[in-house]
């Protein structure tokens, strides 16, 4: 069978489907301060070790009381308590809360025994000694109670979950100093091409320079993968597959860029047919751009064959990386982050594809609007100048100009 006859499209999805029922990675785990795990997924449930918060805290200032001393206080009729002193942050009172007292407190502290609520300072008015209070407050109150933002032993994280700013707080707001966590998979990446030169050189009449290596490794980065730069590999088989079989050997997964085609020129299914089986699961997505995408597994290990087109190479990274790494992570796809706009233009379709078209957001009239940024195949400024992607679906022939729609954001 020739490259042209296994050349059969299939959507995304299914593609995907069918390369991880053959890649089942096994990643191996590391402990890690939570302080040094951004951006890490958790490879195991964490629960947490005590009550969040630990104590009765209030969450205004104003004055520690019991609320039953309040109760049918008004500005015409106040209540009049006893100022017993002031608790001082990071301080706990010595003596219990009588009635007809109240303590001066701020948000944050630790109410003393005997309160039950807090009174807002702006409900209040100090008279010497005394408060006077001018509305009355219930039972808990101003409060926050012992474990009511997380109660001992209870779910904190799940596995997969990869740590945010806010997860890492969370963590060791609960007294969780160790974590563990899924090691970084790292990410062999093979450009191709006689025309390819390293970016900082000066390209020659006919020669470009190298982006696909750069923009993908970003990517991986920003997904909590580890790139591996393998350079570039000449349009000559020997030397592609040399190159490609120690990026194989050195990472946890392998993406070649360029020469996935059905040309005589292009190698890269060539190449991985040389790498273990399986071998090339799919050859052909029904998506535009990245059609001629390669999805492979050898020896146990992913292997994606992009496109050389740098649009088509990163939008299908985005489709087929992402989820590969998250998978890796043991963590379950991600909802895009997406807004709803109107579509500023029609965006016409072949049936039996997907198309990615990337769009610029603009308010007009009160709109929110999702205006395509058209170019020429492989003019990577068309995402530069961009907010995010439009996804028109398979065999829908197309939107028409103010279709509501999904834009997926970058």
């Amino acid at each position: 069978m020739n490259s042209a006859e296994f050349f059969n499209v299939r959507p995304v999805a299914q593609a995907l489907e069918s390369l991880l029922a053959h890649w089942r990675p096994t990643p191996p785990l590391e402990s890690l301060d939570p302080r040094e795990a951004l951006g890490r997924a958790l490879a195991q449930d964490v629960h947490a070790p005590e009550d969040l918060p630990a104590f009765p805290r209030s969450t205004v200032d104003g004055y520690a009381l019991r609320a039953a001393d309040s109760f049918g206080a008004s500005p015409a009729l106040p209540a009049l308590l006893r100022v017993a002193g002031e608790l001082r942050m990071g301080e706990a009172a010595q003596h219990s809360l009588t009635s007809g007292s109240a303590l001066l407190i701020h948000t944050g502290g630790m109410l003393p025994a005997g309160a039950d609520a807090v009174i807002m300072l702006e409900r209040t008015q100090a008279l010497g000694d005394d408060v006077e209070l001018l509305a009355p407050v219930a039972p808990g109150e101003n409060v926050l109670q012992p474990g009511e933002d997380v109660a001992a032993a209870a779910l904190l994280l799940k596995a997969g979950q990869t740590l945010r700013a806010q997860e890492i707080g969370g963590l060791l707001a609960a007294g969780v100093t160790e974590v563990t966590v899924h090691a970084r998979p790292r990410v062999a990446i093979l450009s191709s091409g006689d025309e390819l030169v390293p970016p900082e050189a000066t390209p020659a009449p006919g020669q470009i320079r190298d982006i696909n290596a750069h923009t993908l490794a970003a990517l991986v980065s920003e997904a909590g993968g580890e790139p591996l730069h393998c350079g570039i590999a000449r349009d000559e088989f020997d030397d592609y597959v040399d190159r490609a079989r120690r990026g194989h050997a050195a990472a946890d997964l392998l993406v070649l860029t360029a020469g996935s085609s059905v040309s005589a020129r292009d190698l890269t299914r060539a190449v991985i047919d040389r790498l273990g089986a399986p071998g090339v699961l799919q050859h052909g997505l029904a998506v535009r751009p990245g059609k001629p995408t390669l999805l492979a597994v050898c020896a146990g290990k992913a292997v994606i064959g992009l496109p050389g087109n740098p649009v088509s190479a990163l939008l299908v990274a985005r489709q087929i990386l992402l989820p590969l790494l998250r998978h890796w992570f043991g963590a379950s796809p991600a909802p895009a982050a997406c807004v709803r706009a109107l579509l500023g233009a029609n965006l016409s379709s072949a049936s039996g594809r997907e198309d990615s078209v990337p769009v610029r957001l603009r308010e007009r009239d009160g709109h929110l609007l999702a205006e395509p940024v058209f170019g020429k195949s492989g003019l990577i400024f068309t995402l530069v100048g961009a907010d995010g992607l439009v996804h028109v679906p398979l065999d829908s022939g197309g939107l028409r100009a103010g279709t509501s729609v999904d834009v997926q954001l970058f």
